[in-house]
């Protein structure tokens, strides 16, 4: 393997790229793991069913079913990712214990397994209040008609604000929450304005209440429609966007909650240029926003090409899917290791020398260069990169296949 690293190594340095600084560089950019892919979107409060335009398909054997499982198949996960990265909780993976409570009263003892969890790993925690899979979700939450749901949604809103809070002061790192909500219609919507300026005043109401925001990043994520939701969906790309730019919120992008034909990539640069920093969420849909694992395609590589451009250090990056038909620790790593594989590519790509070319209107050149690079030698430096950080390459699967032996199988 180091014959094949070295001759990458000279390969790359013939067209200006530094592979050393681009592993070095790939070890400092955290990603934001999703917990809701280990249990099918459960959560632990007991629902059976899910809501909010939300479906999980497959029955894969083996699925978390308490805070211990899912725990455990996160470490299996985690030690077969490269680098060091953050966990990303909804709300309704509250660990009650004999104190259970509906979620406008959760507190922040509900999460102490969870940090004490991410303190034994050096990890952050990011944060997401779960607006759906409940009883009070079914006709709106933010947006609802009804004061009374709508006061319960923003209680549930600001508890998850002192939660993050706790997150942060705890683990001496940020917490970023992110406020999605499904509220939407299956039918055209006889007022379109109405919904969304309830969710204006619910958003308002939320951020009313006092947390630190040097350490707490508020986000909201927006949605073109969901299942029994497709003719209209309150919190709009549109509407977000001006909402988080008005409040100094950061904007997060979903690249599965937007039309087939738009291209995530191609926002990305154009909000950072009137946003100190943006969120992504990491996905891969198909016809709809369906949440398979996100492949190594042109769409994850342009996404990572635009945030290796703008700065690893002004894009907060979590993934977020959900696939039960294949071994949910194996659908993690995959899209794990898949997102660092993009930003390697695009850490191992001459974007100045690109940049020139594109500027001097020498576009033969940058085309050929371009496909060129496709046929780079990237994985001998990705290679190297995990046996940098101790983790197996290319035979990873393995050691999935043996846990799934010795413990998945007999949760069955």
């Amino acid at each position: 393997m180091t014959g094949r690293y070295e001759y990458a190594k000279q390969k790359y340095a013939a067209i200006g790229v530094d592979t050393g600084a681009a592993i070095e560089k790939l070890k400092s950019v955290p990603i934001s793991m999703h917990c809701w892919q280990g249990d099918d979107v459960g959560g632990f409060e007991g629902q059976m069913s899910l809501s909010g335009g939300i479906q999980v398909t497959g029955g894969y054997p083996g699925k978390a079913r308490t805070p211990d499982e899912l725990m455990a198949d996160m470490d299996m996960a985690l030690s077969l990712i490269p680098g060091k990265h953050r966990l990303n909780l909804h709300a309704s993976y509250a660990v009650f214990g004999d104190n259970r409570v509906d979620r406008d009263a959760l507190c922040p003892e509900h999460f102490a397994a969870w940090v004490d969890f991410a303190k034994k790993r050096g990890l952050g925690l990011d944060f997401n209040p779960t607006y759906f899979s409940h009883p009070k979700a079914a006709d709106g939450t933010l947006s609802s008609a009804d004061e009374e749901i709508r006061a319960f949604w923003i209680r549930h809103g600001q508890a998850c604000l002192k939660i993050a809070e706790y997150f942060a002061k705890e683990l001496g790192t940020h917490s970023t929450v992110n406020i999605w909500i499904p509220d939407g219609f299956k039918e055209i919507p006889a007022d379109r304005s109405g919904p969304r300026a309830r969710l204006k005043d619910s958003l308002d109401k939320i951020l009313s209440v006092q947390y630190d925001k040097s350490k707490v990043n508020v986000a909201v994520e927006s949605k073109v429609f969901g299942i029994g939701l497709e003719s209209y969906t309150v919190g709009s790309h549109e509407f977000y966007m001006q909402y988080a730019a008005k409040n100094g919120l950061f904007c997060l992008l979903d690249n599965g909650h937007y039309h087939p034909t738009e291209s995530v990539a191609d926002k990305i640069p154009s909000m950072l240029l009137f946003s100190e920093k943006i969120a992504l969420h990491v996905t891969r849909s198909v016809r709809w926003d369906s949440d398979h694992v996100p492949l190594l395609d042109d769409e994850v590589k342009g996404i990572a090409s635009e945030i290796v451009r703008a700065g690893t250090e002004r894009v907060i990056l979590a993934m977020d899917f959900f696939d039960a038909s294949i071994n949910r620790i194996a659908a993690w790593v995959i899209g794990m290791r898949n997102m660092q594989k993009a930003l390697l590519t695009a850490l191992l790509t001459p974007h100045d020398k690109l940049k020139e070319m594109q500027d001097s209107g020498d576009f033969t050149a940058m085309t050929v260069l371009r496909e060129e690079l496709k046929l780079y030698p990237v994985g001998d430096v990705w290679e190297a990169f995990c046996g940098q950080t101790g983790v197996p390459g290319e035979d990873w699967l393995e050691r999935v296949r043996e846990y799934e032996e010795k413990v998945l199988v007999k949760r069955e």
